[in-house]
């Protein structure tokens, strides 16, 4: 199925249905097209097209030279993307699971993030990490973890998380033309979870702009990811009993659109967060010292967060009780408007 999308009053551009891993899929290859710095590395990436195929088919048209599988290395292929990158090159790292990035935390921490400060500008390092992470698919241990706060504690590194097909495209795109490192967090159930008209051409979405995905009076829902369907099925049950929801994406969680956050929790005096990453030390604590640098004076009631428990993602059985649910969502909504 393919329809006109009318990009701007002088462009269109023909749209396709796809799931997040297609979009994925068409971001990278558009971008080997255009750009011969694009260099794509990763664990199986090549001839297997990748654990979730998200580079399916890229190694049979760019070869072995663009489309590079690497050995079982996560610090190898992070050390090898910063070389490439102060060197000319655009690389695109895979990493299989975020669980499996802890090896390559020390390459980030100290390099990726630091090399432009470090030589006062003179170097950058325009790399992109890709990253599937979150529970919900029957992974093993290290698989399903959300530890996206390990990372937008360090400055010089920004970090997205789409929640659908177009964000995902688009983000990734704006990831590999920016001059800085970029990880582009991916949720794995989010990977086939829905179909989207995506544009099938070039196509940015802006780092660092969250989006408005419901509009409502009455509390803010602020959640990223995988967490956006549980907060609009929990706004859906709300809005049944008369509770009308505004739903915002942060899409990008490092630099965070405070702007957007201020103006809908201003506007709805009332603030839930939902994510799957652990409650203490989650994102969920920044974005509640957002609101009370930027609103606290609006809010009829405490901030209330839905998040993971404090304990690694539990096994196949114990799965779907560590995430968010929309029943717990629905809870937290309750009891801010019960207060």
């Amino acid at each position: 199925m393919a329809m006109e999308l009318k990009e701007s009053s002088h462009s269109k551009q023909t749209t396709e249905l796809m799931t997040m891993v297609q979009a994925i899929n068409n971001g990278l290859r558009t971008m080997l097209e255009e750009d011969e710095r694009i260099i794509l590395l990763g664990e199986d990436i090549g001839k297997n097209g990748g654990v979730f195929r998200a580079t399916e088919g890229l190694y049979d048209v760019f070869g072995d030279n663009r489309v590079i599988d690497t050995p079982l290395s996560e610090a190898g292929i992070i050390g090898t993307s910063i070389g490439l990158s102060v060197n000319g090159f655009r690389p695109v790292a895979e990493i299989q699971f975020l669980g499996f990035i802890y090896p390559a935390y020390e390459q980030i921490m100290t390099h990726v993030s630091r090399i432009r400060m470090r030589t006062m500008g003179h170097f950058t390092v325009p790399m992109v990490i890709r990253a599937p992470y979150g529970a919900g698919i029957r992974a093993p241990d290290i698989h399903s973890d959300s530890t996206e706060a390990l990372f937008t504690h360090m400055p010089g590194l920004k970090v997205v998380c789409p929640s659908g097909p177009y964000d995902a495209k688009g983000l990734l795109i704006a990831a590999m033309e920016d001059p800085d490192p970029v990880l582009v967090l991916e949720n794995m159930r989010s990977y086939r979870a829905q179909r989207e008209e995506v544009p099938v051409g070039k196509y940015a979405v802006e780092i660092g702009k969250g989006k408005l995905v419901r509009e409502g009076t009455d509390i803010t829902i602020i959640a990223w990811g995988a967490m956006i369907a549980i907060a609009e099925k929990a706004a859906d049950h709300m809005e049944k009993k008369g509770v009308l929801c505004e739903v915002i994406d942060l899409r990008t969680l490092y630099p965070i659109d405070r702007e957007i956050i201020a103006e809908s929790v201003q506007k709805t005096t009332r603030a839930v967060i939902v994510h799957e990453a652990h409650s203490t030390g989650g994102l969920g604590n920044d974005i509640v010292s957002i609101i009370n640098d930027t609103s606290f004076l609006y809010l009829r009631a405490p901030i209330e967060r839905v998040t993971g428990f404090d304990v690694p993602v539990p096994l196949f059985a114990l799965e779907d009780h560590y995430t968010p649910t929309v029943a717990r969502v629905i809870e937290g909504i309750e009891r801010v408007l019960d207060f």
